[in-house]
Formats: structure tokens, sequence, C-alpha cells
């Protein structure tokens, strides 16, 4: 059984690796002239560590990457709101938690495809796909090459997926009213002396800082805007120092610090949740098919998760792909539809441009439960996969 995977970003590697593991023949189709990271860096979360774990490059995450303890919330003049534990999370999801920059993330992957000998198509962008005569999805370049493989896996981001059109006749990413700068810092010196997520927040603006060590980390500056303007790389910095002037030190240092060619801007989309993931032949997953907001921290969490379960759905089924498809989809949409929504909520809470709201929204912050948060934090995640979760009662809070 042949398979074809369209997109070379984290859900389509992992699931190389993965179905690679399971006796599968893999090759994949990456539109880019190499492989390419979208964003700055992730928290891979237990739920990630499991699935890295199963993939076998856990241990070179470890060695890449932070181990953060807390996620601290203040506001924009530093005022404390609370604090997330994630030892707690940890604990309770049986994994640790990893803080790690894309690109090094992307390297582990990549090295274990080639360990594997996964052939990789470099500089095929999908012109279109259609369905051909034995009912199967023919894939078509733009570079001219065709393939019809016995199976089609969309991996092809959220932006313009057209595995996501075959299926759904649908592709269109819905912008959800706010910006995002990210940016990767590095510096000689020791700035963190310790490795906690800062999240700072404004009225319709946000700031948030992951370190990796005590001198490397990745940020996000979101502020709320209505519409989809110009990008301009040589003016990012510029719009950062205007709309981030008076907020604390730490963020001052991110911007000021960063060179601008690290940093990017994004207008931030996302997909509402369909129920049907699949057609024929060919299913999408990762962003493609549930592609949540970055305020929901499990983008691509979500997508190791992917490649893990239709690894198994597919070996349990070789022989029955509607069977395989529904198992996958039936496994995987009620936890990615919460993820998607519960994204959305905080979103439409962290960019709300009403002073008196925001006021209500950081002193009930103040006032909030963390060990219960942290514990519906790691439940949710949990879900669908087979970890040693441990109540409370048994870590002793």
């Amino acid at each position: 059984m042949k398979i074809a995977i369209l997109g070379g970003g984290v859900a389509g590697i992992s699931s190389a690796i993965a179905l690679t593991q399971k006796g599968f023949e893999v090759e994949v189709y990456e539109r880019h002239a190499t492989l390419s990271t979208i964003g700055a860096g992730i928290v891979v979360w237990p739920n990630a560590a499991f699935i890295l774990e199963q993939l076998g490059v856990l241990r070179e995450i470890e060695t890449m990457s932070g181990q953060p303890k807390r996620m601290l919330r203040l506001t924009n003049k530093n005022e404390y709101l609370g604090a997330i534990d994630i030892d707690q999370i940890n604990q309770q999801m049986g994994y640790a938690s990893f803080s790690i920059l894309r690109n090094d993330l992307q390297t582990i992957l990549q090295s274990k495809l080639n360990q594997l000998g996964i052939l990789v198509h470099y500089d095929h962008e999908v012109s279109t796909i259609k369905t051909n005569e034995a009912k199967q999805a023919q894939v078509e370049f733009i570079n001219g090459c065709k393939i019809s493989p016995d199976i089609v896996i969309g991996a092809d981001g959220r932006m313009n997926s057209h595995a996501r059109q075959y299926v759904h006749q649908n592709n269109a990413a819905v912008y959800q009213g706010f910006i995002n700068w990210i940016g990767v810092y590095k510096t000689e010196k020791k700035y963190f002396h310790s490795i906690e997520i800062r999240d700072y927040w404004g009225v319709g603006e946000r700031f948030g800082i992951v370190p990796i060590d005590s001198n490397r980390a990745y940020w996000a500056g979101a502020v709320a805007c209505d519409h989809i303007g110009e990008r301009n790389s040589g003016e990012y910095k510029e719009e950062l120092s205007e709309l981030f002037s008076t907020w604390p030190d730490p963020v001052q240092e991110m911007i000021n610090r960063t060179p601008m060619q690290h940093i990017n801007k994004i207008y931030v989309h996302d997909h509402s949740p369909i129920r049907t993931w699949h057609k024929d032949n060919l299913i999408i997953i990762g962003d493609a098919a549930h592609a949540p907001l970055p305020t929901s921290g499990q983008g691509a969490c979500q997508a190791l998760e992917d490649a893990w379960y239709l690894a198994n759905c597919l070996e349990s089924n070789p022989s029955n792909l509607h069977q395989a498809f529904s198992d996958f989809t039936n496994g995987r949409f009620e936890k990615t539809k919460n993820i998607i929504n519960a994204a959305r909520g905080f979103a439409a809470s962290l960019f709300n441009r009403d002073e008196s709201f925001c006021e209500k929204r950081d002193e009930n912050s103040r006032r909030n439960d963390y060990a219960a948060l942290a514990s519906a934090m790691a439940n949710a995640w949990s879900q669908g996969l087979p970890l040693p979760i441990k109540h409370n009662a048994q870590i002793g809070l």
C-alpha cells in the first residue's frame, strides 16, 4: 500500500514517521524547496511528549528544549494575575512539558525521517486534486507531476489546503480579528533566571514570552485588528515598539534585541470545525482538518496526535480505508472541536477592546482556582490517549 503525504510540516513529517514505523510505504510531497517552519516555537505539552516518545525522538527533544515550570499571567503594568502550575499538569499526565524552537523540532523530526529512509519530493506544489476513474484522488502538481497512490494524506496547512477543498469543497480559513508578531530572541548573556512562561494581558493586546534556556526564548505580540493589511518586514520592529512602548522590561527586551529577520507578522486565521475529514482514498489531518488559534497552545500537539492516531487506525484496518478513516475522524473530532472553540473563546477575551471588560477579566483571573484549571487542562489534553492520568488526590492536591 503506497501512501502520499501532502505537506512537510509537523503533521506531515510525524505521520510519515509513524506510518513507516508501522510498515507502510510512504512518500512526502512538499511545496517548498526545503522543509520549512511556520511559527517561532511551541510548548510540547505532555500529550505531545507521549507521541514523540512513540516516534522515538523524545530524548532528542529533551536535549534541545527547556522545561517550563509555571505559566505566569500578568497585566501590561506587570501586575500579577495568577499562575498555572505546569509541574502539576506534568504529574497528572505522566510526562514532562518542553519549550522548543520550531526549527529545532523540525530538525529532529527531519533527522528521523532521513534515518528511516523516507523520500521527500521538494518543489511539489499541488495545483489540483481530482477524482479519477477508479474513484480515487489523483494529485496534480504545478511542475506537471501526477500521482494516484493508494492513500493520500492531506497535511497541507490551514490557509490554502487543496486536500480540504477536495473533501469539504471549501478551504477558506476564517480571520479571527487579531495580528500576531512572532520572534526568536537570543542573547550572549544570561537573561532568564527561571524557565517560566510569561503571558502579559492588555486591552485588546497580549504579549507572551516562552524561554528555552537562560539566553533563548520565543515570543508573540498580538493586537486586535479588524482588517487584514499589508506585511512589510522592514516595519515590524517599529510597529511593535510603538504598540508595546509602555509594557514591562521583558517585553521591551524581546522587541529591541530580536533581529528584524527573526520577526514575522501573521494575520491569524483558524477553521470552523467540520465533521467530515475524508473522501474516497484521501484524508485530511493537522491544520487542514482542524486548525485552532495559537491561544489553544495545542496546534502542533494535535498534529502530532493525528500522526499517532491515524497510523494506528490504518494498521488496524489496512484493507478497509473507509473504516480506518471513520475511526480516525470519530476518535479525533470532539477533542479537536473543543480545542478550536476554547481557543476562540480565550481569544475573544484577550482581544476585547472594552476597558471595563478587561478589568473584570483580570479580576476574575486573580480569583481563579489555578489548581482546578491545571487539572482541567490535563484532563482535556489526555482525552483519547493511553496516558497514566492521575487524579488530584494521587498528586497531593
